[in-house]
Protein backbone atom coordinates (compact mmCIF):
# COMPACT_ATOMS: atom_id res chain seq x y z
CA UNK A 1 0.00 0.00 0.00
CA UNK A 2 2.88 2.26 0.86
CA UNK A 3 4.40 1.80 -2.50
CA UNK A 4 1.13 2.79 -4.39
CA UNK A 5 0.60 5.78 -2.50
CA UNK A 6 4.23 6.32 -2.87
CA UNK A 7 3.38 6.15 -6.63
CA UNK A 8 0.59 7.96 -7.01
CA UNK A 9 2.33 11.33 -5.44
CA UNK A 10 4.97 10.72 -7.89
CA UNK A 11 3.04 11.00 -10.51
CA UNK A 12 0.74 13.86 -9.44
CA UNK A 13 4.10 15.63 -8.79
CA UNK A 14 4.72 14.76 -12.88
CA UNK A 15 1.56 16.10 -13.59
CA UNK A 16 2.18 19.29 -11.64
CA UNK A 17 5.31 19.79 -14.29
CA UNK A 18 3.48 18.77 -17.19
CA UNK A 19 1.68 21.05 -20.08
CA UNK A 20 -0.16 19.89 -23.49
CA UNK A 21 0.58 22.18 -26.24
CA UNK A 22 -1.60 24.31 -28.48
CA UNK A 23 -0.75 26.84 -31.18
CA UNK A 24 -1.87 28.55 -34.06
CA UNK A 25 -0.27 28.08 -37.42
CA UNK A 26 -2.57 30.90 -39.08
CA UNK A 27 -0.42 33.88 -38.32
CA UNK A 28 0.16 36.22 -41.53
CA UNK A 29 3.74 35.72 -40.60
CA UNK A 30 4.05 32.67 -41.10
CA UNK A 31 6.22 31.31 -38.20
CA UNK A 32 4.49 28.45 -38.06
CA UNK A 33 5.44 26.08 -35.41
CA UNK A 34 5.52 22.02 -35.42
CA UNK A 35 5.61 19.72 -32.77
CA UNK A 36 9.57 19.71 -31.84
CA UNK A 37 9.42 24.22 -32.16
CA UNK A 38 5.95 24.24 -29.47
CA UNK A 39 8.04 22.32 -26.89
CA UNK A 40 10.91 24.06 -27.30
CA UNK A 41 9.65 27.28 -26.71
CA UNK A 42 7.33 26.44 -23.99
CA UNK A 43 8.37 29.22 -21.59
CA UNK A 44 8.82 28.12 -18.33
CA UNK A 45 12.20 27.03 -15.95
CA UNK A 46 11.62 23.16 -16.04
CA UNK A 47 9.33 20.58 -16.19
CA UNK A 48 7.55 17.88 -18.61
CA UNK A 49 5.61 19.38 -21.68
CA UNK A 50 3.00 16.76 -23.08
CA UNK A 51 1.03 16.78 -26.52
CA UNK A 52 0.48 14.48 -29.47
CA UNK A 53 -1.16 13.98 -33.02
CA UNK A 54 -3.03 11.57 -34.35
CA UNK A 55 -4.67 10.76 -37.91
CA UNK A 56 -7.44 8.86 -38.88
CA UNK A 57 -7.64 8.26 -42.59
CA UNK A 58 -10.69 6.45 -45.77
CA UNK A 59 -9.27 5.81 -48.54
CA UNK A 60 -11.17 4.99 -51.80
CA UNK A 61 -9.09 3.72 -54.94
CA UNK A 62 -11.21 3.65 -58.22
CA UNK A 63 -12.37 -0.07 -58.82
CA UNK A 64 -11.02 -1.27 -55.81
CA UNK A 65 -12.25 -1.80 -52.14
CA UNK A 66 -11.52 1.20 -49.63
CA UNK A 67 -9.08 1.09 -46.82
CA UNK A 68 -9.77 2.39 -43.35
CA UNK A 69 -6.79 2.75 -41.29
CA UNK A 70 -5.32 4.62 -37.79
CA UNK A 71 -2.80 6.37 -39.92
CA UNK A 72 -0.45 7.80 -37.19
CA UNK A 73 -0.98 8.15 -33.12
CA UNK A 74 1.74 10.20 -32.17
CA UNK A 75 2.92 11.28 -28.15
CA UNK A 76 5.12 13.96 -27.77
CA UNK A 77 7.70 14.27 -24.73
CA UNK A 78 9.64 17.18 -23.72
CA UNK A 79 11.53 17.44 -20.20
CA UNK A 80 13.42 21.07 -20.13
CA UNK A 81 16.04 20.65 -17.33
CA UNK A 82 16.89 24.54 -16.77
CA UNK A 83 17.35 27.04 -19.22
CA UNK A 84 19.66 26.09 -21.27
CA UNK A 85 18.83 22.13 -21.58
CA UNK A 86 16.23 20.48 -22.99
CA UNK A 87 14.93 17.13 -24.27
CA UNK A 88 12.44 16.15 -26.83
CA UNK A 89 11.10 12.74 -28.30
CA UNK A 90 8.21 11.74 -30.32
CA UNK A 91 6.93 8.25 -30.05
CA UNK A 92 4.86 7.12 -33.03
CA UNK A 93 2.32 4.06 -33.60
CA UNK A 94 1.75 3.71 -37.21
CA UNK A 95 -1.09 1.58 -38.69
CA UNK A 96 -1.74 -0.05 -34.79
CA UNK A 97 0.57 -2.48 -34.99
CA UNK A 98 4.25 -0.66 -35.98
CA UNK A 99 5.97 1.17 -33.24
CA UNK A 100 8.63 4.05 -34.01
CA UNK A 101 10.72 6.86 -32.39
CA UNK A 102 10.89 9.01 -34.62
CA UNK A 103 12.44 11.98 -32.94
CA UNK A 104 14.60 12.00 -29.67
CA UNK A 105 17.45 14.83 -29.35
CA UNK A 106 18.84 16.59 -26.75
CA UNK A 107 19.11 20.22 -27.22
CA UNK A 108 21.57 22.70 -25.56
CA UNK A 109 21.52 26.50 -25.53
CA UNK A 110 24.60 27.99 -26.31
CA UNK A 111 23.39 31.51 -26.57
CA UNK A 112 20.48 33.98 -27.38
CA UNK A 113 19.05 31.94 -30.88
CA UNK A 114 22.19 29.39 -31.18
CA UNK A 115 21.87 25.97 -30.44
CA UNK A 116 23.51 22.65 -30.27
CA UNK A 117 21.30 19.14 -30.82
CA UNK A 118 22.21 15.70 -30.97
CA UNK A 119 20.30 12.40 -31.34
CA UNK A 120 17.88 11.10 -33.58
CA UNK A 121 16.10 14.22 -35.14
CA UNK A 122 14.63 15.21 -39.13
CA UNK A 123 16.20 16.00 -41.88
CA UNK A 124 15.54 19.60 -42.97
CA UNK A 125 14.44 19.07 -46.66
CA UNK A 126 10.77 20.99 -47.97
CA UNK A 127 7.95 21.67 -45.91
CA UNK A 128 6.39 18.48 -44.71
CA UNK A 129 9.12 16.34 -43.40
CA UNK A 130 9.27 18.74 -40.54
CA UNK A 131 6.07 20.32 -40.55
CA UNK A 132 4.14 17.16 -40.55
CA UNK A 133 1.13 17.40 -38.13
CA UNK A 134 -2.12 16.68 -39.65
CA UNK A 135 -3.23 20.44 -39.17
CA UNK A 136 -0.28 21.76 -40.93
CA UNK A 137 -1.60 20.50 -44.26
CA UNK A 138 -4.48 20.49 -46.79
CA UNK A 139 -4.97 16.99 -48.12
CA UNK A 140 -5.74 13.80 -46.09
CA UNK A 141 -2.70 12.44 -46.77
CA UNK A 142 0.87 14.01 -47.50
CA UNK A 143 1.86 15.14 -50.34
CA UNK A 144 3.41 12.39 -52.82
CA UNK A 145 6.68 14.50 -53.54
CA UNK A 146 7.39 14.34 -49.94
CA UNK A 147 6.98 10.55 -49.80
CA UNK A 148 8.52 9.40 -52.91
CA UNK A 149 11.71 12.12 -53.56
CA UNK A 150 12.45 13.83 -49.94
CA UNK A 151 11.76 10.96 -48.72
CA UNK A 152 9.01 11.81 -45.19
CA UNK A 153 9.70 11.02 -42.69
CA UNK A 154 13.21 11.66 -43.09
CA UNK A 155 14.81 11.72 -39.51
CA UNK A 156 18.75 9.61 -38.68
CA UNK A 157 21.20 10.16 -35.96
CA UNK A 158 23.44 12.83 -35.80
CA UNK A 159 24.86 16.11 -34.21
CA UNK A 160 24.16 19.72 -35.02
CA UNK A 161 23.34 23.40 -34.73
CA UNK A 162 20.29 25.16 -35.08
CA UNK A 163 19.04 29.07 -34.55
CA UNK A 164 17.94 32.27 -36.07
CA UNK A 165 19.84 35.46 -36.79
CA UNK A 166 16.79 37.67 -36.21
CA UNK A 167 17.78 41.33 -37.84
CA UNK A 168 18.25 39.27 -41.10
CA UNK A 169 15.10 37.19 -40.52
CA UNK A 170 16.83 33.61 -41.08
CA UNK A 171 16.35 30.37 -39.98
CA UNK A 172 19.64 28.24 -39.97
CA UNK A 173 20.25 24.71 -39.06
CA UNK A 174 23.34 22.45 -40.09
CA UNK A 175 24.08 18.72 -39.23
CA UNK A 176 26.17 16.08 -39.83
CA UNK A 177 23.98 12.86 -39.89
CA UNK A 178 24.62 9.39 -40.61
CA UNK A 179 23.02 8.22 -44.18
CA UNK A 180 20.69 6.47 -46.34
CA UNK A 181 21.52 2.43 -46.05
CA UNK A 182 22.65 1.04 -49.02
CA UNK A 183 21.03 -2.30 -48.27
CA UNK A 184 18.11 -2.51 -45.93
CA UNK A 185 17.89 -5.77 -44.81
CA UNK A 186 16.58 -6.95 -47.83
CA UNK A 187 15.01 -3.73 -49.68
CA UNK A 188 17.74 -1.97 -52.12
CA UNK A 189 17.07 1.58 -53.23
CA UNK A 190 15.31 2.56 -56.42
CA UNK A 191 12.45 1.54 -57.99
CA UNK A 192 9.00 3.78 -57.25
CA UNK A 193 10.14 5.14 -54.19
CA UNK A 194 13.81 6.28 -54.76
CA UNK A 195 16.12 6.23 -51.86
CA UNK A 196 13.02 5.52 -48.99
CA UNK A 197 13.94 1.94 -48.31
CA UNK A 198 17.33 2.92 -47.06
CA UNK A 199 16.39 5.10 -44.26
CA UNK A 200 17.81 3.82 -41.18
CA UNK A 201 15.26 5.59 -38.98
CA UNK A 202 18.27 5.30 -35.82
CA UNK A 203 17.94 1.87 -35.35
CA UNK A 204 20.99 0.47 -34.50
CA UNK A 205 22.18 2.46 -37.92
CA UNK A 206 25.70 1.94 -39.78
CA UNK A 207 27.53 4.48 -40.29
CA UNK A 208 30.68 5.09 -42.49
CA UNK A 209 30.45 7.96 -44.43
CA UNK A 210 29.23 10.96 -42.31
CA UNK A 211 26.56 12.59 -44.62
CA UNK A 212 25.96 16.78 -44.39
CA UNK A 213 22.50 18.70 -43.83
CA UNK A 214 21.47 22.04 -43.85
CA UNK A 215 18.93 24.86 -44.51
CA UNK A 216 17.67 28.28 -44.43
CA UNK A 217 14.57 29.69 -43.92
CA UNK A 218 13.95 33.74 -45.00
CA UNK A 219 10.64 35.62 -42.95
CA UNK A 220 11.16 38.81 -43.45
CA UNK A 221 8.39 39.75 -45.98
CA UNK A 222 5.23 39.37 -44.04
CA UNK A 223 2.91 35.94 -44.79
CA UNK A 224 6.07 34.86 -46.74
CA UNK A 225 8.17 32.15 -45.98
CA UNK A 226 11.31 30.75 -48.24
CA UNK A 227 13.55 27.24 -47.86
CA UNK A 228 16.33 26.48 -49.18
CA UNK A 229 18.06 23.04 -48.35
CA UNK A 230 20.87 20.94 -49.21
CA UNK A 231 22.04 17.41 -48.12
CA UNK A 232 25.06 16.11 -49.76
CA UNK A 233 27.01 12.39 -48.61
CA UNK A 234 26.98 8.86 -49.42
CA UNK A 235 24.91 5.73 -48.42
CA UNK A 236 26.28 3.72 -46.10
CA UNK A 237 27.12 -0.16 -46.73
CA UNK A 238 28.41 -2.76 -44.18
CA UNK A 239 31.41 -3.73 -43.21
CA UNK A 240 32.06 -7.28 -45.13
CA UNK A 241 31.04 -5.45 -48.83
CA UNK A 242 31.88 -1.87 -48.37
CA UNK A 243 34.92 -2.00 -50.46
CA UNK A 244 32.91 -3.71 -53.22
CA UNK A 245 32.14 -1.54 -56.23
CA UNK A 246 28.84 -0.50 -56.30
CA UNK A 247 28.70 -0.67 -52.41
CA UNK A 248 27.47 2.93 -51.91
CA UNK A 249 26.08 5.74 -53.68
CA UNK A 250 26.38 9.49 -53.94
CA UNK A 251 23.89 11.60 -53.50
CA UNK A 252 23.36 15.75 -53.52
CA UNK A 253 20.22 16.75 -53.06
CA UNK A 254 18.60 20.60 -53.15
CA UNK A 255 15.34 21.69 -52.23
CA UNK A 256 13.19 24.86 -52.47
CA UNK A 257 9.85 25.81 -50.56
CA UNK A 258 7.72 28.59 -50.29
CA UNK A 259 4.64 29.38 -48.25
CA UNK A 260 2.47 32.29 -48.42
CA UNK A 261 -0.66 33.25 -46.11
CA UNK A 262 -2.53 37.11 -46.52
CA UNK A 263 -5.90 36.89 -44.69
CA UNK A 264 -8.28 34.08 -46.54
CA UNK A 265 -5.81 32.95 -49.22
CA UNK A 266 -2.73 30.71 -48.96
CA UNK A 267 -0.12 29.31 -51.20
CA UNK A 268 2.96 26.78 -50.88
CA UNK A 269 5.00 24.75 -53.38
CA UNK A 270 8.53 23.13 -53.17
CA UNK A 271 11.19 21.80 -55.94
CA UNK A 272 13.37 18.94 -55.14
CA UNK A 273 16.03 17.40 -57.08
CA UNK A 274 18.68 14.71 -56.29
CA UNK A 275 21.62 13.29 -58.38
CA UNK A 276 22.82 10.03 -57.66
CA UNK A 277 26.62 8.97 -58.83
CA UNK A 278 27.96 5.25 -59.12
CA UNK A 279 24.22 3.84 -59.39
CA UNK A 280 25.08 1.64 -62.66
CA UNK A 281 27.36 0.03 -60.41
CA UNK A 282 25.26 -0.19 -57.49
CA UNK A 283 22.61 -1.52 -59.85
CA UNK A 284 24.66 -4.22 -60.79
CA UNK A 285 25.34 -5.29 -57.63
CA UNK A 286 22.26 -4.78 -56.24
CA UNK A 287 20.05 -6.06 -59.27
CA UNK A 288 18.27 -2.68 -58.34
CA UNK A 289 16.67 -0.03 -60.97
CA UNK A 290 17.43 3.26 -58.95
CA UNK A 291 17.62 6.33 -61.23
CA UNK A 292 21.18 8.42 -61.49
CA UNK A 293 18.41 11.81 -60.68
CA UNK A 294 15.08 11.73 -58.73
CA UNK A 295 13.01 14.96 -59.43
CA UNK A 296 9.90 16.29 -57.88
CA UNK A 297 7.67 19.71 -57.69
CA UNK A 298 4.35 20.68 -56.72
CA UNK A 299 2.14 23.84 -56.22
CA UNK A 300 -1.13 24.45 -53.92
CA UNK A 301 -3.32 27.37 -53.61
CA UNK A 302 -6.07 27.70 -50.66
CA UNK A 303 -8.58 29.62 -49.82
CA UNK A 304 -10.96 30.05 -46.60
CA UNK A 305 -14.38 29.90 -47.37
CA UNK A 306 -15.44 31.49 -43.58
CA UNK A 307 -15.15 34.58 -42.57
CA UNK A 308 -11.94 36.15 -40.74
CA UNK A 309 -13.96 36.90 -37.35
CA UNK A 310 -14.79 32.79 -37.05
CA UNK A 311 -12.78 30.84 -34.83
CA UNK A 312 -13.51 27.68 -37.49
CA UNK A 313 -11.94 27.41 -41.14
CA UNK A 314 -13.05 26.30 -44.45
CA UNK A 315 -10.27 26.10 -46.29
CA UNK A 316 -11.08 24.64 -50.07
CA UNK A 317 -7.72 23.47 -52.08
CA UNK A 318 -6.14 22.69 -55.44
CA UNK A 319 -2.53 21.24 -56.05
CA UNK A 320 -0.77 19.55 -58.32
CA UNK A 321 2.16 17.41 -58.01
CA UNK A 322 4.72 15.95 -60.68
CA UNK A 323 7.58 13.94 -59.25
CA UNK A 324 9.77 11.60 -61.17
CA UNK A 325 12.23 8.51 -59.48
CA UNK A 326 13.70 8.01 -63.01
CA UNK A 327 14.10 11.32 -63.90
CA UNK A 328 17.59 10.27 -65.57
CA UNK A 329 18.59 6.21 -65.94
CA UNK A 330 21.87 7.06 -68.45
CA UNK A 331 24.29 6.99 -65.75
CA UNK A 332 22.82 3.98 -63.96
CA UNK A 333 22.58 1.85 -67.04
CA UNK A 334 18.86 1.55 -67.34
CA UNK A 335 16.06 2.29 -69.87
CA UNK A 336 13.88 4.61 -67.75
CA UNK A 337 10.22 3.32 -66.45
CA UNK A 338 7.80 5.79 -67.35
CA UNK A 339 5.48 4.34 -64.73
CA UNK A 340 7.69 6.06 -62.46
CA UNK A 341 6.92 9.35 -64.00
CA UNK A 342 3.70 10.84 -62.12
CA UNK A 343 1.44 13.45 -62.02
CA UNK A 344 -1.38 14.22 -59.71
CA UNK A 345 -4.13 16.83 -58.91
CA UNK A 346 -5.51 16.54 -55.62
CA UNK A 347 -8.78 19.19 -54.90
CA UNK A 348 -10.79 19.06 -51.90
CA UNK A 349 -11.71 20.75 -48.32
CA UNK A 350 -9.89 20.96 -45.07
CA UNK A 351 -12.83 21.73 -42.21
CA UNK A 352 -10.58 23.26 -39.17
CA UNK A 353 -13.25 22.96 -36.73
CA UNK A 354 -11.31 23.90 -33.60
CA UNK A 355 -7.90 24.91 -32.95
CA UNK A 356 -5.71 21.64 -33.37
CA UNK A 357 -8.89 19.20 -34.92
CA UNK A 358 -9.12 19.18 -38.73
CA UNK A 359 -11.93 16.86 -40.75
CA UNK A 360 -10.41 16.53 -44.39
CA UNK A 361 -11.95 15.29 -47.75
CA UNK A 362 -10.55 15.17 -51.39
CA UNK A 363 -10.42 13.61 -54.50
CA UNK A 364 -7.36 12.87 -56.45
CA UNK A 365 -6.65 12.31 -60.23
CA UNK A 366 -3.17 9.86 -60.22
CA UNK A 367 -1.60 9.49 -63.59
CA UNK A 368 1.78 8.31 -65.04
CA UNK A 369 3.57 8.82 -68.41
CA UNK A 370 3.11 5.15 -69.30
CA UNK A 371 1.87 5.24 -73.30
CA UNK A 372 -1.66 4.23 -73.22
CA UNK A 373 -2.13 4.63 -69.39
CA UNK A 374 -5.32 5.52 -67.90
CA UNK A 375 -5.51 8.06 -64.90
CA UNK A 376 -7.44 6.97 -62.08
CA UNK A 377 -9.46 8.37 -59.50
CA UNK A 378 -8.94 8.01 -55.19
CA UNK A 379 -11.48 9.60 -52.45
CA UNK A 380 -9.83 10.18 -49.27
CA UNK A 381 -11.71 11.31 -46.12
CA UNK A 382 -10.48 11.71 -42.80
CA UNK A 383 -9.72 13.84 -39.64
CA UNK A 384 -6.34 14.96 -37.17
CA UNK A 385 -5.67 16.47 -34.45
CA UNK A 386 -2.61 18.04 -32.89
CA UNK A 387 -2.87 18.86 -29.28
Amino acid sequence: MRNVILSFAILLSGLGFSQTIVQDTTSTQNQQQNAVNTILSVNRSRGVIVGGYAQVDYNQPEGKNGNLDVHRLVMLLGYKFNDKVQFVTEIEYEHVKELYVEQAFLQYTIANNVNMRGGLMLVPMGIVNEYHEPTTFNGVERPNVDKSIVPSTWREIGLGITGKIDNVSLRYQAYVFNGFSSVNGEKVLGGSNGLRNGRQKGAESTINTPNLSAKIDYYEIPGLRLGLAGYFGRTQAEDEVQESEGADIGISMLGLDARYINRRFSARGQYIQAKLSDTNKYNILNDADLGSELKGWYAEVAYNLLPLNKEQRLDAFMRYEQYDTHAATKDAGLNRNLAYNRNEWTTGLSYHIALGAVVKMDYQILDNATKGNKSKGQFNLGFGVWF
